[in-house]
């Protein structure tokens, strides 16, 4: 492979990883389980501040509609995806992204920072490991005090 065709493919990887972040979001504000499901390896996990919250596909489902059944309307919008190739079909990324929720009748603004680990698989990147880190969330009426 030539120099350009390998940073062709780079450029491809990466955007392919960002289509992956875009899909993710769409379906976790979708509750399209399904779809979120579609986004990780069979074996990956999900973790929250570096605690495991699940392993496998079907648990992280699992793991998500549970956290979602407490929460109404929400918008994850991504920031940036900051990605690295340590190795031929695996990379990380840092994804930052605001979030917009509801939950306990509440409106609230966060945001997050999901550190992530991928692997191409025969159906594309997937996520093999996601550990979502809240930076910031609070009610949209206190947000102005809360960042200071």
């Amino acid at each position: 492979m030539t120099d350009i065709e390998a940073r062709l493919h780079r450029l491809e990887d990466r955007a392919a990883l960002d289509d992956l972040t875009v899909r993710y979001f769409l379906a976790a504000d979708g509750d399209d389980l399904a779809g979120l499901g579609a986004c990780f390896t069979d074996d990956a996990t999900f973790a929250s501040s570096g605690v495991v919250n699940a392993t496998g596909r079907q648990h992280i489902q699992d793991f998500i509609a549970a956290s979602r059944a407490h929460m109404g309307l929400s918008v994850h919008t991504p920031v940036f995806g900051l990605y690295s190739f340590p190795a031929k079909g695996h990379a990380s990324g840092l994804i930052g992204a605001h979030l917009e929720l509801v939950l306990a009748g509440q409106s609230l603004f966060g945001v997050v920072r999901y550190q992530d680990e991928y692997a191409r698989t025969v159906d594309g990147w997937r996520i093999a490991r996601r550990d979502m880190r809240t930076v910031h969330i609070a009610p949209w009426a206190e947000v102005g005090d809360t960042l200071k």
